[in-house]
């Protein structure tokens, strides 16, 4: 419509969706948009209470919006100044607030798993810790190298050695724990023994190294010439949401399996019935799963014998009815 400025339908855009989100009659889904929005809160307010598991799934997909989050502030100071002039928005001090927003979902996850660890006392939530604890020191340490320019120097070294560090940290995270791949003797190679998509084992492999090449995707703004910075955000942000969405698939199917192991998911219960109380108290977490699965036992059942004139002498199993 020409009667409408380019500009203001992404401010229109916006608002639709804004309706839609909040909009209290019972249409579009309304449980599912209440549900996002309690889920949002208890993101913003991680800590006070126990993590279960949409706790921290949700706030693994937030991880991928780094981008998305930090255009949030670069879209309203553009806008505030009338578009005009909107590299300003990308220069100075307007890169702490595009910080700040940014790596929310970091800090969020962050402290999750310091709250599993206080929970759990397991320490591989601390590593889990230290993982989103390193993606806020390597985002800190981009902005700030973009913040005074982007050139070569000290702050572009350090960016490079975090950015290093934090790919292969959060890497060999996905794989052993979040996926629980890489396994010994497992029935398939550098995978595990039990997998659901088995019609399609080497997409397992493509997975394995599309999510390597793609956590080292930062490499893209080490050249000087080349495709702008602009540009190369946005693929860098495209890729992130494509990994986050191969990673979806296959960390929903360690969880499933975890589950099964756990009985907290099965066709049928085996004889005898398990007792695994730890199950019940569990947070429904990635990595919990790998020590539980070790350590199901079962208990035995005691047995009375119960003499009945007809029947003569039955083993009745306690607290068990037929």
């Amino acid at each position: 419509m020409h009667a409408v400025s380019p500009s203001d339908w992404p401010l229109l855009w916006l608002a639709w969706a804004l309706f839609i989100w909040l909009n209290p009659l019972p249409i579009f889904f309304r449980s599912s948009r209440y549900w996002l929005l309690k889920n949002l809160y208890r993101q913003l307010t991680s800590g006070v209470r126990r993590v279960e598991f949409q706790d921290f799934w949700m706030g693994d997909q937030f991880c991928s919006l780094v981008f998305t989050l930090g255009d949030l502030w670069f879209v309203g100071c553009a806008y505030s100044h009338a578009l005009k002039n909107w590299r300003i928005c990308t220069t100075g001090a307007n890169w702490a607030p595009m910080f700040a927003i940014a790596v929310l979902p970091f800090f969020v996850r962050f402290v999750q798993s310091i709250r599993r660890w206080a929970d759990s006392k397991q320490l591989m939530h601390l590593v889990n810790a230290g993982k989103y604890g390193t993606g806020i020191i390597y985002y800190l340490t981009y902005y700030l190298w973009r913040q005074h320019g982007g050139g070569r120097g000290p702050r572009f070294v350090a960016w490079c050695i975090l950015g290093v560090f934090y790919a292969g940290y959060a890497g060999a995270w996905d794989i052993l724990m979040d996926w629980s791949l890489m396994q010994r003797h497992a029935k398939y190679r550098f995978l595990r023994s039990e997998l659901i998509y088995t019609s399609h084992v080497p997409l397992y492999y493509v997975a394995i190294v599309a999510n390597i090449i793609i956590r080292y995707e930062f490499l893209m703004y080490i050249p000087e010439k080349g495709v702008n910075y602009v540009i190369r955000t946005f693929i860098a942000a495209m890729l992130e949401m494509l990994r986050r969405w191969q990673w979806n698939f296959l960390r929903l199917e360690n969880e499933h399996i975890g589950n099964m192991d756990q009985y907290r998911v099965t066709r049928e219960v085996p004889l005898p019935y398990s007792f695994d109380h730890q199950s019940h108290d569990s947070d429904g977490g990635d990595e919990d799963d790998e020590v539980e699965r070790t350590s199901i036992s079962t208990r035995s059942w005691r047995r009375r014998k119960v003499n009945t004139p007809s029947v003569g002498a039955v083993e009745v199993e306690d607290n068990h009815e037929q």
